[in-house]
């Protein structure tokens, strides 16, 4: 089963650096967004895991989408900040599904948004292999952090059926994860199917989420 995954993943790596992909990143503002490190504090914080192979910190797919929309709704009171971190193939096999120094770069992120930007107010996200990110980072955080988090999205989510579709330690209120019908990665394993690649389509439903939550 797991050579099958590895061949499955392999096949698809492509699809995220696809030319329609830098194309869509283009038009919706680049694979790579530093807006929080560069500017710092702004109303509203966004800390995004890219998935796996994507280009830039925040991907050629849905993270563009969120940042064009969040970037609207909020206009130059948003900051969007990609984690910077290998994103390879074989880091999905790892036990937390992500390497641990993915984990703690997303953790430092969004200690650093808490303690810095005390009036304002954080979003994280992540697709694929960035969930596992996402949710690792936001587990392992200190209550006084994890609380300061208004919204989370994940899309095609790695941990799904292991976390019981959720994040441990973080309320389900503020969670809204996206698992299309035949993406078998939500279902515990780690073949890519066709579904996982239609997460465009959630995109704009989930900036209303995330608007909706942080108000």
């Amino acid at each position: 089963m797991k050579s099958f995954a590895i061949l499955a993943l392999t096949a698809i790596a492509g699809v995220f650096a696809a030319p329609a992909g830098d194309l869509e990143a283009r038009q919706l503002g680049g694979s790579t967004a530093n807006d929080f490190l560069r500017y710092g504090c702004k109303g509203v914080i966004m800390i995004y895991a890219r998935a796996s192979t994507e280009p830039g910190n925040i991907g050629s797919s849905v993270g563009p989408i969120l940042q064009s929309g969040l970037g609207s709704r909020y206009r130059n009171n948003f900051a969007m900040q990609g984690v910077d971190y290998p994103a390879d193939l074989a880091s999905n096999f790892l036990p937390d599904g992500t390497l641990p120094s993915a984990i703690t770069t997303m953790q430092n992120l969004l200690t650093k948004a808490a303690n810095d930007c005390p009036n304002a107010k954080i979003a994280a996200g992540g697709y694929s292999q960035g969930t596992a990110v996402t949710a690792g980072a936001i587990s392992r955080l200190p209550a006084n952090i994890r609380n300061r988090i208004g919204a989370v999205v994940l899309f095609g989510y790695t941990k799904n059926l292991q976390n019981r579709g959720g994040i441990p330690n973080f309320p389900s209120n503020k969670l809204k994860v996206y698992c299309a019908v035949g993406d078998l990665v939500c279902t515990g394993t780690l073949i890519i199917t066709l579904s996982h690649f239609t997460y465009l389509n959630d995109a704009s439903g989930a900036v209303t989420f995330i608007a909706n939550r942080l108000g």
